[in-house]
């Protein structure tokens, strides 16, 4: 890697870009903070969904956005795919880049382009970042983009969400979803690979952004007969939390209170405030053996009358929950 020397006006600029990106201002504060050391006429983001595998631009400053079919054009350029290896910013134009510069940047009077992939600081690639000007650009332009990159990195990162799950386990796996159904990664948590693949989460993630309940908290059997612990959570997903969404997070789990899967199933049904029989047409049981169910439940529970028990159920979580 090559070194550079940063002197006092760097480290300012650079101290304001990561201030700016953290929440003070934005995509156009860091740029504007930026601009200190690094002279440029026009800046856009261009975003790497990973849930669509492609790229689209969201912010841009000075000029239009270079988006769709040119975001995905510029990323098929063997250019991209050596910034991608070196995580160097490619300088435009030059060998591999005329075509594209030819049509995207020149017609505007652009005289010299840069593109920088964007790797947060655990290595994750979130995007890019084109810098345009109408003139060339100083020599040092690439080595100081890269160093600031891992800072810029987060304003491309589209799997961020607004509401982060404050207060959920670390041993929770979790999935983001957004209204269409599109599947994101949530940040700190590790992903939920049975969420991820069960075909009935994203509609069942769809239903609760729709209701206002502003949070779900119970128990899921997989379709491997395992049961979970399961919570959802309001969340923006995509750009800037753009998107209602929700984050849908599990960890595996015994059935608390020695309870079976049949009483938990009664139980859910008492908590909606189904009667007996109700019960008993809905599960396909003898209205008997649902009322021999409630004695076991009231007993492990410790409960004396079905609105003690229903309060239990909701606060705790010992109801079924349904992908």
């Amino acid at each position: 890697m090559v070194e550079i020397t940063l002197d006092v006006r760097h480290l300012e600029a650079f101290a304001e870009v990561g201030y700016q990106v953290a929440g003070g201002g934005g995509a156009h504060g860091a740029m504007a903070a930026l601009r200190r050391v690094i002279p440029h006429d026009a800046y856009e983001f261009v975003a790497f969904d990973p849930a669509t595998g492609r790229h689209h631009s969201v912010i841009s400053d000075g000029h239009g956005r270079i988006d769709r079919d040119a975001a995905e054009e510029y990323a098929g350029l063997e250019a991209y795919r050596r910034a991608m290896a070196t995580r160097e910013p490619v300088r435009m134009p030059e060998p591999g880049t005329e075509g594209y510069f030819r049509r995207h940047l020149a017609p505007h009077g652009w005289r010299a382009g840069l593109t920088a992939p964007l790797f947060l600081s655990e290595g994750r690639y979130t995007g890019l970042l084109h810098l345009t000007a109408r003139r060339d650009f100083p020599r040092a332009t690439g080595r100081l983009v890269a160093a600031a990159s891992p800072m810029l990195a987060h304003v491309t990162d589209l799997t961020r969400c607004v509401i982060d799950p404050v207060g959920l386990p670390a041993d929770f796996h979790a999935v983001a979803f957004d209204r269409l159904g599109v599947r994101r990664e949530v940040p700190r948590h590790a992903v939920s690979r049975v969420l991820w693949e069960d075909p009935a989460a994203a509609a069942f993630a769809r239903a609760f952004i729709d209701s206002r309940e502003l949070g779900r908290h119970g128990l899921w059997l997989d379709r491997d007969g395992r049961w979970h612990e399961l919570r959802l959570i309001r969340a923006g997903v995509g750009f800037q939390g753009s998107l209602q969404g929700a984050i849908a997070a599990e960890r595996p789990c015994a059935l608390p209170y020695d309870l079976t899967g049949r009483e938990v199933d009664v139980l859910t049904r008492v908590a909606a405030g189904d009667s007996n029989p109700q019960i008993a047409a809905a599960l396909v049981l003898s209205v008997r053996t649902v009322t021999t169910h409630l004695e076991h439940i009231f007993a492990k529970l410790g409960c004396d009358s079905r609105t003690r028990l229903t309060t239990k159920a909701l606060a705790e979580g010992l109801c079924r929950l349904d992908p």
